[in-house]
């Protein structure tokens, strides 16, 4: 569904990415892992269109993509959920949702998919009215979800959605991407530096570190992996 060949992505001047390549199929729930600093907002940007690779191809259901414009590959059915959300604060929660609905393609399905959202996080049903910039991180993080859910995607590209949360609004917001990838059958790529959690819920996973894949592999065998168990996970 989505490849990825030898890109190359500079960011203010400095080289973000060097040479990242990978591929992930349809339906697959993929997992890009590294520590702060690695690249992984970079390569969720480049492929959403926010930036632009200075080499390398980006390929979307074999429909090459890295020389299109944002809007136009989110109406292909890439929907990109931002780190921090990046939500309209003066907004209330519906309008926010509704507005993941811009794609034409979208608007025919607002009903079905906004009932999917409640159901996913009913605290956002209650406070549908509530301006978001009221809301808690957590219920902001939700809010952002449901937004990128509301374009009804074909891939879900999340970036960092744990960050900053407490222990047990993460294990929802987790729960949730594990329902959207089996229930939708949508394909998500997520970036996480929590790697236990992302190991734990996802199929296969890419470890970036400093700009660069240097490790991928099933999910279980990563955990297992004596590099990132001492690196990362702290055992």
């Amino acid at each position: 569904m989505l490849k990825i060949e030898n890109v190359n992505v500079f960011y203010d001047g400095l080289q973000a990415l060097y040479s990242v390549s990978l591929e992930i199929q349809v339906e697959e729930f993929v997992c890009i892992l590294g520590p702060n600093g690695a690249g992984k907002s970079t390569l969720l940007q480049t492929i959403a269109g926010m930036l632009a690779p200075k080499q390398g191809s980006i390929f979307f259901e074999n429909r090459p993509i890295h020389g299109l414009e944002s809007y136009n590959i989110a109406s292909l059915g890439l929907a990109l959920i931002p780190e921090e959300g990046w939500l309209y604060g003066q907004m209330s929660v519906e309008e926010n949702l509704l507005m993941g609905a811009y794609p034409k393609s979208a608007r025919k399905n607002i009903k079905r998919q906004m009932d999917f959202v409640f159901d996913l996080f009913p605290v956002l049903f209650d406070r549908k009215k509530q301006l978001a910039e009221t809301l808690s991180g957590g219920q902001r993080q939700m809010v952002a979800v449901g937004r990128g859910l509301m374009c009804n995607p074909k891939m879900l590209l999340l970036d960092e959605p744990s960050l900053g949360l407490a222990p047990i609004v993460i294990n929802d917001i987790l729960k949730a991407l594990v329902r959207i990838n089996k229930e939708e059958k949508t394909t998500i790529l997520l970036t996480e530096q929590n790697i236990f959690h992302a190991l734990k819920i996802s199929q296969r996973g890419y470890l970036l570190e400093n700009g660069k894949i240097s490790m991928q592999g099933a999910s279980k065998e990563l955990l297992g992996n004596k590099h990132i168990k001492k690196n990362y996970l702290g055992v």
